[in-house]
């Protein structure tokens, strides 16, 4: 009637620590290979008034981004901007200083505005 399982299901962690010096190289690299292949678009600054995706749409139709997967950094948090892109096929919006490697990796374009390529090269900096 009553009795233990043998052998039963044992949870198994799969995560493994990888040094903050690896993260930031292997994300260095992929802005850097996505650089080599003309895949950065810098725009000077996205301001919205209002939240209008029908406005974002035209903007990455003129920049030749419409239907392709891309990743819009911005250097600070932006309602309008994040609410205007969120609702996009294809594109997703993030800040520079949360953007990880895979999503890098994963996209096939990346929209960039100017303040984020200041806050890249001022961590470049400090980084050196």
């Amino acid at each position: 009637k009553g009795g233990g399982t043998i052998f039963g299901p044992k949870p198994h962690s799969y995560d493994f620590k990888l040094n903050k010096q690896v993260k930031n190289l292997a994300f260095y690299s992929a802005l850097s290979h996505k650089a080599k292949n003309n895949s950065i678009v810098v725009v000077e600054d996205i301001n919205m008034d209002k939240p209008k995706t029908s406005e974002m749409a035209k903007i990455l139709s003129n920049l030749n981004l419409a239907g392709k997967k891309t990743l819009f950094l911005m250097p600070d948090y932006n309602d309008n901007a994040y609410l205007s892109v969120r609702n996009l096929p294809r594109v997703k919006a993030n800040v520079f200083h949360s953007a990880n490697t895979y999503d890098v990796v994963n996209a096939g374009a990346l929209l960039l505005t100017e303040g984020v390529v200041k806050q890249f090269a001022e961590t470049e900096e400090a980084m050196a």
